[in-house]
């Protein structure tokens, strides 16, 4: 029988896909963000058209010739349903019912989710040193009254570095202490996705618990040897410049080790949401400015910009304002959303900040991956948000093959 388990603070679902592909069922995806929710019904549609050997309906979509409506026409209302629309806290009940009534007499074997980790980032404290209170530390109190209904054998928390070390160590402490009186042991490691076969350097806490009566001990994780680069995962997509706005392309150039080990350029014969943003004049005089300097090896520094094309005043500190994506991994980070100027393309002659599928493809998402919009046909500003916030399918699949060895040899 499948092993069946609930996703919290779903995001785009990347956490969700790597337990999807070592075949764990999912009961139900909670997620506020709207745009977000679309993502995950659309990946719900995916999975179902594949088990059903009906890709060719998810290839008509993907390529625009049916519009989403029409796809969710070909999926059971109840698999689209287990895609809630909630905020956790504040809506529990409303939540649990619909669980509930998914569930009927089934159990469920593993919760897994990322609570929003702003409040505990070292860069996301800072706009925070005034709300004493901050709402989202205390999110892990709502994950455990989930283990506390379902009371899963397992669960997997992921949340970024600086919950270990915010306000003392206080946070981890009270979570791990409040997760222990629900029944549970709790341990808590970092990790980074660069050793799951991930082409960026991404440390994360992935928190595991089991329940007491289970002789366990926190999972072995084997790293990845081969290690790629940047060029793994760029050098076969379509050349393009700045607002770009073609949904559907051919590819540039063949699979090549890393996309078939991966899975990444997954068996379409078409690369999706390739687009890009615009930028202005002088942003692309500063791009082609940090692309000469990393040629010579080295970083541009906000000070080294000329006073009338610098946009960012302040010259002591955050001075890697403008960055190119280099041969070595580059992390990944939620500011991705509101600008491209941590994350510039390497090639002068396209001159551009990366793409929705080049920044997917450095979170590992596999490019039939779609991410959507409130509205359909140009989910840009949604789709950099959603991958910016993700955990790595990759790195996720990983933790999900330790997962389920456990749970079927328990």
């Amino acid at each position: 029988m499948a092993l069946t388990y609930i996703d919290l603070f779903s995001g785009a679902g990347g956490l969700s896909e790597g337990f999807i592909n070592q075949g764990f069922v999912p009961t139900a995806h909670v997620e506020l963000d709207k745009a977000a929710c679309f993502t995950l019904k659309t990946r719900v549609a995916y999975h179902h058209l594949i088990s059903e050997q009906r890709s060719n309906i998810y290839n008509s979509y993907l390529k625009g010739e049916i519009s989403r409506t029409d796809l969710y026409a070909h999926i059971p209302e109840k698999l689209l349903n287990s895609v809630i629309n909630a905020e956790i806290g504040k809506e529990n009940k409303k939540i649990f019912k619909s669980i509930d009534s998914i569930l009927g007499e089934k159990k469920v074997d593993l919760i897994i989710g990322g609570p929003p980790c702003q409040a505990y980032s070292v860069v996301g404290r800072a706009p925070l040193k005034h709300k004493k209170n901050d709402e989202r530390t205390k999110l892990y109190i709502h994950y455990g009254k989930f283990l506390k209904k379902y009371q899963p054998k397992m669960f997997v928390f992921e949340n970024v570095p600086g919950i270990l070390s915010a306000a003392k160590g206080i946070y981890y402490k009270n979570l791990k202490l409040y997760y222990k009186g629900l029944g549970y042991e709790v341990e808590a490691k970092l990790l980074n996705s660069y050793d799951f076969g991930v082409v960026q350097n991404r440390k994360r806490v992935i928190i595991i618990g089991w329940k007491k009566e289970m002789p366990l001990s926190y999972p072995v994780f084997k790293e990845i040897p081969k290690k790629y680069f940047r060029d793994d995962i760029f050098s076969d997509l379509p050349i393009i410049g700045t607002d770009e706005k073609r949904m559907v392309q051919e590819y540039a150039g063949k699979i090549n080790e890393y996309l078939k080990l991966t899975g990444i350029r997954n068996g379409v014969d078409f690369v999706t949401q390739h687009i890009t943003r615009p930028h202005n004049a002088n942003d692309l005089k500063i791009y082609a400015r940090a692309i000469a300097e990393l040629e010579t090896g080295n970083r541009l520094k906000n000070n080294q910009i000329p006073e009338e094309e610098r946009t960012q005043k302040n010259v002591t500190d955050f001075l890697d304002r403008f960055k190119v994506v280099d041969t070595e991994p580059h992390t990944m980070i939620a500011h991705i959303a509101k600008d491209g100027h941590h994350f510039i393309h390497p090639d002068i002659n396209q001159l551009r900040s990366i793409s929705v599928r080049e920044a997917a493809r450095i979170q590992s998402f596999p490019d039939n991956f779609y991410f959507e919009g409130v509205k359909e046909n140009q989910p840009r500003s949604s789709a950099f948000r959603q991958i910016g916030n993700a955990v790595p399918p990759l790195m996720a699949e990983s933790i999900a093959k330790q997962i389920k060895d456990i749970l079927l040899n328990e």
